[in-house]
């Protein structure tokens, strides 16, 4: 046993936050603890980011106006991907997929401006910037619901008519409308796995060995 292990408990607890971590769209109106919002960002900077970068940036949305616009970007592309459809479009017309209007904070994560000046790690893989902050929203997530809070990631939405909105800078991108705040429940699964449009994938087809296995049934249906 390696003496750099945590306890089992602590192991335990951090699988669960794993395992339990929801998408979430339904929120309740109450605020966040105190200084939880704070925490949460603290805990999204502290993510590794390729080169030592730090692409993230986030803005807080706390204009009511400007909350009801974002929503109807996000409702414009809700409606243009269930257009975009080959089958199942009314069926998605039901899902929720977000929680704009209802949850207690709102963020919006972006990517900042002249990330071109930073190749270590990027020359040929420049989409590692986005994936530097995929991984400081998924600290920022797995600590909400270690402390009950839901979390809930949209990508409905124009990223150019989005950063025109939050007059962000030329070369900085959004990435995610971030919805946060106490939830009535958590979800026992994702929401479309309960809805029918998909199951978590067993582990041998995604985990393969030396070379690509052919013939593996790793690919998701599409709709």
């Amino acid at each position: 046993m390696t003496p750099h292990r945590y306890s089992t408990e602590e192991i335990a607890a951090v699988e669960r936050a794993i395992r339990e971590r929801r998408d979430m769209r339904h929120f309740l109106p109450d605020p966040l603890p105190a200084g939880l919002l704070e925490r949460l960002v603290a805990a999204a900077h502290l993510a590794p980011s390729v080169g030592f970068m730090q692409p993230w940036r986030f803005i807080r949305v706390t204009d009511r106006k400007l909350r009801e616009r974002i929503h109807a970007l996000v409702e414009q592309e809700r409606l243009a991907t269930a257009a975009a459809l080959p089958s199942r479009n009314e069926e998605f017309l039901q899902v929720k997929i977000e929680g704009i209007k209802d949850c207690a904070e709102l963020l919006v994560a972006g990517l900042m401006p002249g990330r071109e000046a930073h190749i270590v790690g990027r020359r040929t893989l420049p989409e590692m910037d986005i994936a530097s902050v995929a991984c400081a929203i998924q600290n920022m997530w797995l600590l909400a619901r270690a402390e009950g809070i839901g979390l809930g990631w949209v990508s409905f939405f124009d990223p150019d008519a989005l950063a025109a909105l939050l007059e962000m800078p030329v070369g900085a991108r959004p990435v995610a409308i971030l919805c946060i705040g106490r939830v009535p429940a958590f979800y026992p699964r994702p929401m479309f796995e309960d809805a029918g449009w998909g199951a978590r994938l067993p582990l041998e087809d995604v985990l393969f060995e030396n070379t690509w296995k052919v013939g593996a049934g790793g690919t998701a249906p599409a709709y």
